[in-house]
Order: structure tokens, then C-alpha cells, then sequence
């Protein structure tokens, strides 16, 4: 009987073992499905949000701020803006925007004379000047204000008008509008002056 009972017992053993190994073989054999990576989709994107935010080519710069007027997307213009009785002279340049994009000018904009003399560059007068953002199609006027020759004499003959806009390296050469002379001066300093952006009409 003692036999028996061992015999009996170690049968058991064995069959247990082999259930044991057939359910392992079952779950190596159906692994459950493997899931994404969370860190791997949220690298894409931010990628794909750094593609879609790319600013090069639109309105704005990589700080946000509408990007400065370029003088190729700028017409520019200069008409008489004088007003009788003034005792200086008024030029009004104005910059049109025709760029197809929003496009933002400040300050000053570069202004020399060509004169029979040879170049004279205009001072600024020193207001304030804010940033004017334009949208296509939009423009905005500068005064250059210079004396009028009153003297009689020939004085010193104006031939063009050289503008750059703020910021900018490339200039403009445009005709003359004002009158044709300027009084000689003792050399002393300009005579002429530059209003900033949106002073037209302001004076000097």
C-alpha cells in the first residue's frame, strides 16, 4: 500500500508540472499588445507644432512682432506740402505699403538732398516717434522741412530727394518736389529737417 501511495503522489506531481507548463507556454505564445509610447507621440508633436509656428515668410518675426518694412515692398512717394504763409518749406514723403503682408516702420527714415552743391543730408528733429504698423495698401507720411529762398539770388539748386526707410540699408531717389532752391547757408549746420514716422503736416 505504501508503494502504492508514493507511486500515486509523484504522478500527481508530474501531472501538475505539466499544467503548469502548458499554461506558461499559452501566455508566451498570446502576449498581450504592445501600446505607443506616450514620450514618443508627444516628441512628434512638438515637432509638428515647431512646423506649423515657423514665422519665416509671414507677418511676424521670431519674437512675435510684426516684421519691419522692407524698402522692396514699400512705394515711395514725395509731394509738396507747404502751406502759404509758412515760412518754411513742406515736403511730405510718404511710404505706401504694397507687400502683400502686414509690416511695421518707427523712427526715422534717412533723407539727403542732392543739390547743386553737392549732398545734404536732413537732421532730425527729434520727436517721438511710435511704431505704425501697416497693413497692405495702407501708407503713412514723414515731413522733410527745409527754408525757402527768399534772398533773390540763386541760392543753392535742389535736384533730388534720396529717401531710406527706418532700419533699412537700400535707399529711394525720387524728383524734387519742394521749390527748386535753397538759401546758402554759412555752413554751420543742415538747414534742412526730417520729421519721424507720421509727422506730415506736423511742421518742424
Amino acid at each position: 500500500m505504501r508503494v502504492t501511495r508514493l507511486t500515486i503522489a509523484a504522478l500527481a506531481v508530474v501531472a501538475g508540472l505539466s499544467l503548469t507548463a502548458c499554461q506558461n507556454e499559452d501566455v508566451a505564445a498570446d502576449p498581450k499588445p504592445a501600446t505607443s509610447a506616450p514620450a514618443a507621440n508627444g516628441d512628434a508633436g512638438h515637432e509638428q507644432g515647431k512646423q506649423d509656428g515657423t514665422v519665416a515668410g509671414t507677418e511676424t518675426n521670431e519674437d512675435g512682432k510684426t516684421a519691419t518694412c522692407r524698402t522692396d515692398e514699400l512705394d515711395v512717394t514725395a509731394t509738396d506740402a507747404t502751406i502759404d504763409g509758412d515760412t518754411d518749406g513742406t515736403v511730405a514723403v510718404t511710404f505706401t505699403n504694397g507687400g502683400g503682408r502686414d509690416c511695421a516702420l518707427s523712427g526715422y527714415a534717412g533723407v539727403d538732398l542732392k543739390t547743386s552743391a553737392g549732398p545734404l543730408s536732413a537732421e532730425r528733429t527729434g520727436e517721438e516717434s511710435p511704431s505704425v504698423v501697416l497693413k497692405d495698401g495702407e501708407k503713412v507720411s514723414f515731413a522733410v522741412v527745409y527754408p525757402v529762398n527768399g534772398s533773390g539770388g540763386s541760392g543753392v539748386r535742389v535736384t533730388g530727394l534720396v529717401v531710406t526707410p527706418p532700419d533699412e540699408t537700400k535707399s529711394v531717389t525720387l524728383d524734387w518736389p519742394g521749390a527748386g532752391s535753397l538759401p546758402v547757408t554759412d555752413g554751420s549746420g543742415t538747414p534742412v529737417k526730417v520729421g519721424p514716422i507720421g509727422s506730415a503736416g506736423q511742421g518742424g
